[in-house]
């Protein structure tokens, strides 16, 4: 894996050792941030099921001001706290937390802590998507900036509902395997 573009471009980033975690392809990568480029700079952003942390890295390498990282596995807690030593990322640019999706955001919104502007979501594609994504519906305010974007990752033959909770998917990608479904809230 490698960073793609920005101040990281080409660097290579420590991949998981196990088939278990499967990373964004540099490919569905480079399409996403083609798409989130005139969002990114400045953005606050949510890597949540974030494996190895490509996705978060790459946005911080296009300008983002700060990503939170999240994962249950300690492992790839310790992967992401290694690749972002390697490329010298400064400490007040990143959060990295190890804890279940649901977890964390409900912990979050007991914090008074900044909105993101753009949340990630890649889940092992086994996962139940729903209860995380009912989540954010229900807890925008406490979560999401006003202009909010929610980007999910998900196999190309999982039929994802096209709202929830006041979000609608606006645009569906295909690529390979995967598929990206880009949710923004619905006019209040």
């Amino acid at each position: 894996m490698r960073i793609i573009s920005g101040k990281y471009r080409g660097r290579k980033l420590k991949s998981p050792p196990s088939l278990k975690t499967r990373p964004t392809s540099d490919r569905l990568r480079e399409t996403l941030f083609n798409i989130l480029s005139p969002r990114i700079q400045g953005a606050r952003c949510l890597d949540l099921c974030a494996g190895s942390g490509s996705v978060g890295i790459e946005a911080l390498s296009r300008g983002a001001a700060h990503v939170t990282f999240v994962d249950r596995s300690r492992k790839m807690y310790a992967l992401i706290e290694t690749n972002l030593e390697t490329l010298k990322v400064r400490d007040d640019e990143v959060e990295v937390v190890s804890k279940e999706a649901l977890a964390f955001l409900g912990r979050r919104l007991t914090k008074e802590a900044e909105l993101f502007d753009i949340v990630f979501f890649d889940p092992p594609y086994a996962t139940d998507y729903e209860a995380v994504l009912d989540h954010f519906g229900e807890h925008a305010s406490g979560l999401l900036a006003k202009d909010g974007l929610v980007v999910v990752e998900h196999h190309r033959k999982k039929d994802l509902p096209g709202e929830f909770g006041g979000w609608r998917r606006y645009r569906l990608l295909k690529q390979g395997d995967s598929s990206l479904s880009f949710f923004k809230q619905t006019a209040a």
